[in-house]
Parts: structure tokens; C-alpha cells; sequence
């Protein structure tokens, strides 16, 4: 038996679904996790990695000296802060109320590194095609060391006042003596050297572009001159990533590196020896201040792998920690922020200034970190610690400094992002939880809600202060979306406040369901479920359901601390061949995510009353016996109802009506079935009467032979009464005896047979 049906919609995936339902509608949107927190504005709050607030450092602004990017931060000996930057190229100094007095400029483009020595002589390295200058404390300005290269990346000043100087783009680091006179310390396989540092024991550590390198050259000295020790340069570590931003080393010989971007598998930006001519380098300021730096192509060789910063920079960043005997640890990872800065707080914690978001992130150790100020400027490129507990931080686009502690702010706010409980809501109880105080009257909550997306348009006013989490509900006004604010109050004494967790309830105006849609099946289609009926009748074909469509459901923000009731499987039902079955399937959805119990009613074509068919059906699918409902043309109405979730005054229904279908369990008839017998040929004729519409075929069987098809009359079979006529020849004498069978398009079917004999005569 075939039917030839059509998928309308293949969803069976949606009935795999659990529906999580309560048998209330209160509601709890809860948020405990650093990427829900994220999504908040924090001002003076520190977020951290493990999903706590916290106040953050004070970090206020100490001067804006209207440079488009300040490239390092240094002090001298008085702790006095200078600010390297551009452009043009210009070094401040500034005094403790943040002051700027311009002590160096050029016309190079960028002041890219300054250092100083034991006397407190400054000096700057610029960029691109630039020199080293010193400037004496009293203000002298010359040209102390022209290296005659692209970039000087980094200055290093060693106890003995030995000035050594990073450069690019041909990976070499010089060494200057006190008077000026300098000379390749360092040649290296990489095209830049882009960090310096000095280890405990005075060797060098260089960071490298583009494999992402960290080197350790001894130092030795030798008739007054200072060369590599021979043969022990050594690569302590190579990094996952292209180009190592910053090198610096505590107390205890831990040295901290971070590294930016993905590394190249270009070949001649790994060697620079295989370019026939070194690159030509172009240095420009782009579009709102950022600043790009490019190599150019050599002449007769092919294109060179950019180097950039800031715009252009991507491929995520790496912070890794190398212990003194060597063994490296990934402190932090991150696919988005760039790290061009680091440094350590006066409590031994590493800093690091991040790009492009311009915040400044704090290391706590066990994998644990916190944002802990965010500045309006695109990048953080300096971090230095100042006296007092304090720390410098120099930003890029715009060029700023900014003081960060040593207090820690004071009335520090974070906002929630705006959550949108998708109905109309009514807010009850506010509830945190924090370690050391939170819930002593350290911290503040406040709630309001609105009607718009955006909170800043025609919302309710703050409500509150909460204080008490065991306070009464919050007095918001129903509405959709909600915020939460917490306000740090008191940060002294008796341990920082946090905030672990929030929990706002709420409890969703009931709504109706919406049946979405109604799908009666072909005719003689039975319809069961997997696990609680058999699988269909013995020998009956699977059939193919054609299934509703569906919207598919909302399912609110529900509280994770309370036990979902067993959840019900709404499993893809199957279907099987069965005559005189009808089955129907439908799909429905509550926003409210309420159990719902639906009701079928039929009515036939012309009538006006519905009658009962089922009530109480939980399942999305029904079949009946249709052999005892009169033939006829129907409609099923389904309606569906969360009364099992809700009070009887509450309860909400909706309905829906399906398509027209019809219902034909009589079988046709075969009438005036005649043979007449010529021999050796014979004419058989009858006709089929059917009261299911249209016959839909005929056949013949003669002597109990095979079933052969036969054609109406006209060939069509499209009407309720056709005349069949069947030649037959080749029949041997004797008696011989042909059934017929016609079947409606319900596969209602009759069959008769009539009996002649081929011989002399006829029957």
C-alpha cells in the first residue's frame, strides 16, 4: 500500500526537545559569571575572571598632554615621570599635579623608548630613521648614537652605564658606550628586536619579531669594550605568538613576557638575509589617531609581511611566566585583547595595558585575572610604578596618563546589562551574595525597569538603596526588561567587599498559548509514540508524517537553584499503514512555558455545533477509528489550555481549525459485470459505482493468474462512475472464470468474478 504524501516541514529535532517547565511562573534571573558581568559597565569596579565584582584601584586622569599616542612611561631618579610619544616626537616631564614641561622633540615622527642613567641624563630613541639623543639634566639636547637604521624599538641602560639599543628591521642590537661610541652587540636571525631587558645577573634578554623569540645574550667585558659571550646565546623560550611586546623580571627572577599576533609562515620575514636589499619603511598616523607602521617591498625582491600596531594588530595575545631555572608557565591567553604593556603593582602583581579596548588587567594567579580600569583611549602602551603605591599608565588614541591607586575607589557603580524577560513581568525580591561583607551594608542595590530595549529611553527611576537581601520585593513597575546597579560604599577596613552572585525574581503576566498549526494525515495513517505503544500493527508499513510547522518556544532565564520536575519528551511520533485510521499532529507553544493539555473537537461539513472527539491529551498528535463516523467531509478544531500550570481563574486557552478532510470507509460497487465469449477471444465489461469520490483504479485476475491493470473507458479515472471494458483473446475452450477489483482513492475496495465458457457456443 503507497501513499504519496509530502514534508511540509522536517522538525522532528524540535520534538527532541525537554520542556522545561515549573508549576508556577516565577522566574529568576540570576547572573554569577565573569561573561555575564562583562556585558555590564563597571566604573571603578573590578571584574573578575572567577565571576566576582570588586572595587577596583582608584584611576584618575593626571594630565592630557594632546599627543595622539604616548609610546612609554619612565622615571628618573628623583622619581620625577617623563612620557615618551608623538607626534611629532616629544619627551614630557611632569610634575605631581600632572603638569607637562616639553624636554625633548625632533622631527622624527615618534619618540619611541627613553631610559636614563645613574646621573639622570635622558635618552630617546625615535622612529623611523631615527637616532638616539641625550639630554642632560640641565636641558642639553645631541645626537648621541645614530645607529643608521629603520626603527629603534628599545633602550636598555645596564649598572655600568652601557646604553644597548633594540632595533629593526634588520633584528640588530647595538651597544653604546658612555661616550657615544657604539657598535653591534647582538646580530640576530629575526628581523626585529623589539624588547630589552636586563636579567638579575646583567645578560641581556631580547623579544623578537617575527618568531615571536626570547633570547638571553651574556655580557662580558673585555679591554673596556662589552661583547656577547661567545657561543652562549640562548633561546630561553619561543612564544605562540609573532612579536614580544614587553620583557620584565621581579624580585625573585621570574621573568614575564607578552607576545602579540599570529605568527607569519613567510619565509623572508623570518630571514632577512634572503632580501637582496633591506626594506624601505613608511610610518603614517591613520584615521582617528592610530598609528601604523609598514615595510615597503625591496627592490628586486617580493613583497615583505607587514608589521603593524594598534589598527591593524590582530591575532590575540600571551603572557607567559619564565621561572629562574627556566620552565615557562602561560600565565593568560586572549583570542581579541593585544597586550603592549606590562608591569607590576607595589603588591608584586603583574599589570597588563591591552588594546583595543584600552583596559588594564590585573593578574591574580591561579588562572584568576580582573579588569581593573578601562580608559576612553583605544590602547594602554606603558605601565610604571611610582612612589606611594601608585602607578603611571600611558594610553594611545588618544595619548594620556592616567594615575592608578593606591586607594581604591570610592562609590565605584557597576550597571547590569539590560535583561528582557520577553513578557510583561512583575519583579519581586533582589538577592546577592559576596564574600567579606558584601551583605553588611557595604554594598548598595538598586532596579528599574522599562519597556524599551535601551534603558536611557523613558524607563522607570532607580529604585532603592537595598541593602538587606532578605528585603521585601523591589518596588519596580511591571514591565518587561529590568537593569540592577550596585554601588560599592565602604571600602575600609574589614576586607574589600565582593559580589559573587545576583538573583533578581520575577514572576511573567500568564499568556495564552498559541496552537501554530494543524496537520491532518492521508487517510489510513495510525499514529503512535515510541515508548509508550508497540510499534504498530504486525506487517504494517512505516509511513512518512507530514509535520506541522513550528515557531518554536521561548524558554525564560529559569532559577538554577530550584529542581526541574521530571522533564517531558515530546519524542517524534511514527506513523503506520492502518485502513479506516485518521491522525492529526499539531504544533503549540506557551511563552509562559506552562504544561498544556489540548482538546479535539469535529464537526462536519455544513454543520454548525462541534461535538467532542478527545479531552485531556498531552501529546502534540491524536488517532481515531474513523469506521464509525458517517462518511463526509470534516474539521478538527484543537484547543489548548495551561490550566495544568495555572489557577483556574487564570488558566488561558487558544484554538485553531484544521484544513478540510474527509472521511469514505464504504467500499464501491461493481455493477452489470458481463463476459461474452467468442472463441477463442471474449469481452468483459462492468462498472464501478463509488460514493468516496473519484475511483482511483481497476484490475482483473484471470483463471488466478496475476492481477493485470485496466483502464476506464476513456482512460481518466476522475469520476465516482466509470465503465471498464476487458478483450481477452488467445483462451483455450473450456470454462474459464475473471475477478475484478475496483478501489477508491480511500483504498476502500470491492471485488466480483463472473464465469464463461470458450467452445461452440457462449455461455
Amino acid at each position: 500500500m503507497k501513499f504519496r504524501t509530502t514534508l511540509v516541514c522536517a522538525v522532528a529535532a524540535a520534538f527532541l526537545l525537554p520542556a522545561l517547565t515549573y508549576a508556577e511562573h516565577t522566574r529568576y534571573w540570576r547572573q554569577s559569571d565573569s561573561g555575564e558581568f562583562e556585558k555590564g559597565t563597571a566604573k571603578g569596579v573590578a571584574i573578575r575572571s572567577d565571576g566576582k565584582l570588586m572595587p577596583a584601584p582608584q584611576f584618575t586622569a593626571l594630565a592630557d598632554p594632546n599627543l595622539a599616542y604616548i609610546w612609554q612611561l619612565r622615571l628618573d631618579s628623583h622619581g620625577r615621570l617623563y612620557a615618551a610619544g608623538g607626534p611629532n616626537a616629544k619627551v614630557l616631564r611632569l610634575d605631581d599635579a600632572g603638569k607637562a614641561t616639553t624636554v625633548f622633540d625632533s622631527s622624527e615622527l615618534a619618540a619611541q623608548a627613553i631610559t636614563f642613567d645613574a646621573k639622570d641624563n635622558l635618552y630617546v630613541g625615535t622612529s623611523p630613521d631615527g637616532k638616539v639623543y641625550k639630554v642632560t639634566p640641565d636641558g642639553q639636547k645631541s645626537v648621541f648614537f645614530d645607529p643608521k637604521t629603520k626603527y629603534i624599538w628599545a633602550l636598555a641602560m645596564d649598572s655600568q652605564g652601557t646604553l644597548f639599543v633594540g632595533t629593526g628591521d634588520k633584528g640588530e642590537v647595538y651597544v653604546v658606550a658612555a661616550d657615544g661610541k657604539g657598535e653591534v652587540f647582538y646580530q640576530s636571525d629575526e628581523r626585529h628586536a623589539r624588547s630589552l631587558a636586563l636579567d638579575s645577573k646583567g645578560n641581556l634578554l631580547i623579544g623578537t619579531e617575527p618568531n615571536g623569540l626570547i633570547l638571553r645574550v651574556p655580557v662580558e667585558r673585555k679591554n673596556a669594550q662589552v661583547i656577547p659571550a661567545a657561543g652562549s646565546s640562548f633561546v630561553v623560550y619561543e612564544t605562540n605568538k609573532k612579536e614580544v611586546t614587553s620583557l620584565l623580571q621581579d624580585a625573585d627572577g621570574n621573568l614575564y613576557a607578552a607576545s602579540i599576533g599570529e605568527k607569519s609562515r613567510n619565509l623572508l620575514a623570518a630571514n632577512p638575509q634572503m632580501s637582496p636589499q633591506a626594506p624601505t619603511a613608511v610610518i603614517t598616523a591613520q584615521g582617528g589617531g592610530n598609528i601604523t607602521i609598514s615595510q615597503g617591498t625591496a627592490q628586486g625582491g617580493p613583497p615583505v609581511a607587514p608589521l603593524t600596531y594598534f589598527a591593524s594588530a590582530t591575532g590575540g595575545a600571551e603572557v607567559v611566566k619564565i621561572s629562574p631555572d627556566g620552565s615557562p608557565q602561560t600565565l593568560w591567553t586572549s583570542r581579541e585583547d593585544l597586550v603592549f604593556s606590562a608591569g607590576l603593582s607595589p603588591a608584586g602583581k603583574l599589570l597588563l595595558g591591552t588594546g583595543n579596548k584600552g583596559a588594564v588587567i590585573e593578574l591574580e594567579g591561579n588562572d584568576v585575572y580582573s579588569s581593573i580600569a578601562k580608559s576612553a583611549s583605544a590602547q594602554v602602551t606603558s605601565l610604571v610604578a611610582g612612589a606611594g603605591g601608585k602607578m603611571f599608565v600611558a594610553t594611545a588614541n588618544p595619548g594620556k596618563i592616567f594615575a592608578l591607586g593606591p586607594g581604591y575607589e570610592k562609590d565605584g557603580s557597576f550597571e547590569s546589562d539590560t535583561f528582557d524577560a520577553k513578557i510583561f513581568s512583575h519583579w519581586g525580591r533582589l538577592t546577592w551574595w559576596g564574600e567579606n561583607g558584601a551583605t553588611r551594608g557595604k554594598v548598595a542595590f538598586y532596579v528599574r525597569s522599562g519597556n524599551t530595549s535601551s534603558p536611557e529611553k523613558n524607563w522607570g527611576p532607580w529604585a532603592g538603596p537595598y541593602k538587606d537581601p532578605d528585603a521585601d520585593a523591589v518596588s519596580c513597575p511591571p514591565a518587561r526588561f529590568a537593569q540592577w546597579k550596585a554601588v560599592f560604599l565602604d571600602t575600609d577596613g574589614g576586607g574589600e567587599p565582593s559580589i559573587s552572585w545576583v538573583s533578581l525574581a520575577y514572576q511573567p503576566k500568564n499568556v495564552a498559548p498559541v496552537v501554530e498549526d494543524i496537520v491532518v494525515q492521508d487517510p489510513g495513517v495510525r499514529i503512535q509514540g515510541f515508548a509508550a505503544q508497540p510499534a504498530g500493527p504486525v506487517g504494517a508499513a512505516n509511513v512518512q508524517l507530514r509535520m506541522p510547522q513550528r515557531e518554536g518556544a521561548f524558554v525564560p532565564n529559569m532559577n538554577p537553584d530550584v529542581s526541574i520536575k521530571a522533564s517531558r519528551m515530546d519524542v517524534p511520533p511514527q506513523g503506520f499503514e492502518e485502513r479506516g485510521y485518521e491522525s492529526v499532529l499539531w504544533s503549540a507553544r506557551d511563552d509562559n512555558d506552562d504544561d498544556l493539555v489540548f482538546t479535539i473537537y469535529y464537526r462536519g461539513e455544513g454543520e454548525k455545533n462541534w461535538r467532542l472527539l478527545k479531552d485531556k491529551i498531552t501529546p502534540h498528535y491524536y488517532s481515531w477509528d474513523t469506521t464509525t463516523m458517517p462518511d463526509g467531509a470534516y474539521y478538527l478544531k484543537i484547543v489548548a489550555s495551561d490550566s495544568p500550570s495555572n489557577p483556574p481563574d487564570q488558566a488561558q486557552t487558544d484554538e485553531r481549525e484544521s484544513d478540510r478532510f474527509e472521511v469514505a470507509n464504504t467500499p464501491p460497487r461493481i455493477e452489470a459485470l458481463r463476459a461474452q465469449a467468442h472463441s477463442p477471444t471474449a469481452t468483459v465489461t462492468f462498472e464501478g459505482v463509488s460514493t468516496g469520490g473519484a475511483l482511483a483504479r481497476a484490475q482483473y485476475s484471470l483463471d488466478g493468474g496475476d492481477w493485470q491493470v485496466v483502464f476506464p473507458v476513456g482512460l481518466l479515472s476522475d469520476s465516482p462512475k466509470q465503465k471498464y471494458e476487458i478483450q481477452l483473446s488467445g483462451l483455450a475452450p473450456g470454462e474459464h472464470t475473471i475477478a475484478v477489483e475496483i478501489s477508491d482513492r480511500f483504498e476502500n475496495k470491492t471485488s466480483a468474478k463472473v464465469t464463461f465458457i470458450t467452445s461452440s457456443g457462449t455461455k
